[in-house]
């Protein structure tokens, strides 16, 4: 199938609501983040007036400041989570346990620009602590299940309508590169549960508690989590081993596309957004002659001239470690060379489950790569766009989710029904 679902209005047309055009901070980052805060709340995760408060302390592009708003915020709904558990109020513990864990992890998404940097490792346990604290008390319905993987086991969680164990369609969720669960959770746990199936969430290499508990970093060959993932699922009695559905979200639009080029158990598929090549994003950190460099083999030259860059600009410095990390490589050099290893131009015409791309207006990091995923896939495929005069704009449409979630869940039913 090669129809779109929707128009792409003209992008010199600007919607009249200021906020939706301007944001709510200069700082893009700052903005981007604040957007996918109050798409979380609306999703239920928090309040969207506890996030509003919260970015009414923030000094724009002071990530001191960010850090600060969001632990007050965390801590304060930790407090109360707790009061709530110590009082047997375990469904109230629930819900601030929820929130206390994606507060925690908002206070670290500006970790690299951050003067303070022995401030994440703790942040980050508390955000994880509160996460088990949020699956602890949801009365048996989410379980635990430990996927294999070397060295350490992949973390994983399978969300059910009930503790009934009936088997259901499975939904399995991929992370981008350093969302949290929370926020993962908020991309469509719940949707899934009111469709009553299960969803499935886990943090794979170089993912929050496996790279910063772990040391694991990211892998191009996405197949090689997947399978495991899938190997876990289809042999329980509460999951319906012919109907699994896959979404992967913001780098999972590669993640998911390379793994199932691979494995081919799905049902079904859909990115937010679609992603053919990784490094395009990472290319527009450097000049034109670091990337010449870089296409060259110049590894000395482009190291050097990364480390002289660096030593003018502490924070560059932190920023260049920060991203790095998860790839897990000694330089700079093979950071960018791995990233451009995570694209699918050599399995792409492998896919065969039927996939649905999202293609938002002002797409922020990948702006371009859903239409060439669409183009370049031969199977089934359909690609829908968003629109900014619907606030449905911007990297995974963060304030345009009941929408998006709509369209998403909708492919996903259309293709489980057509098995029968």
């Amino acid at each position: 199938m090669t129809t779109t679902t929707a128009a792409n209005p003209d992008p010199a047309v600007k919607a009249p609501n200021a906020i939706s055009v301007t944001g709510f901070f200069a700082d893009e980052q700052f903005d981007f983040l604040a957007r996918s805060a109050i798409g979380y709340a609306a999703k239920g995760v928090m309040d969207v007036g506890e996030v509003f408060a919260t970015i009414a302390r923030i000094t724009d592009g002071d990530a001191d400041s960010w850090y600060a708003a969001w632990r007050q915020t965390a801590d304060k709904l930790h407090a109360r989570a707790t009061a709530a558990l110590v009082s047997g109020h375990v469904a109230t513990a629930n819900t601030f346990f929820l929130a206390a864990a994606e507060a925690y992890s908002q206070t670290n998404a500006v970790a690299d620009r951050q003067h303070d940097q022995t401030l994440s490792g703790p942040t980050f346990d508390l955000q994880i602590q509160c996460w088990e604290a949020f699956i602890d008390s949801a009365d048996g319905r989410p379980q635990r299940i430990a996927v294999p993987y070397q060295p350490v086991p992949i973390p994983g969680y399978l969300f059910r309508p009930d503790a009934s164990g009936t088997p259901r369609p499975t939904l399995v969720m991929t992370n981008g590169s350093e969302g949290s669960l929370s926020g993962l959770w908020a991309w469509g746990v719940t949707t899934a549960l009111a469709r009553g199936w299960n969803a499935f969430i886990y943090d794979g290499p170089g993912q929050q508690t496996m790279l910063f508990h772990h040391n694991v970093p990211f892998r191009p060959d996405w197949e090689a989590v997947i399978t495991p993932v899938v190997d876990s699922l289809i042999g329980r009695p509460d999951v319906d081993a012919s109907a699994l559905l896959a979404y992967g979200c913001s780098q999972a639009g590669y993640w998911v596309p390379r793994a199932l080029a691979f494995e081919h158990r799905f049902v079904a598929a859909a990115v937010d957004p679609g992603v053919m090549d990784v490094s395009t994003k990472w290319l527009t950190y450097i000049p034109a002659e670091l990337i010449a460099m870089l296409q060259a083999g110049s590894k000395d030259a482009f190291n050097a001239a990364i480390a002289e860059a660096a030593a003018k600009d502490p924070m560059l410095a932190q920023a260049m470690a920060a991203r790095g990390r998860p790839f897990g490589k000694p330089t700079a050099y093979d950071t960018f060379k791995a990233a451009t290893e995570y694209n699918l131009r050599e399995v792409v015409t492998e896919i065969s489950t039927p996939m649905l791309i999202t293609n938002p207006d002002d797409e922020t990091f990948w702006p371009g790569q859903s239409q060439s995923l669409y183009d370049n896939l031969t199977g089934e495929r359909e690609i829908t766009h968003f629109l900014r005069e619907d606030g449905a704009n911007f990297h995974c449409e963060p304030m345009g989710r009941a929408e998006t979630e709509c369209r998403i869940f909708d492919f996903l039913q259309d293709h489980l029904d057509q098995r029968n």
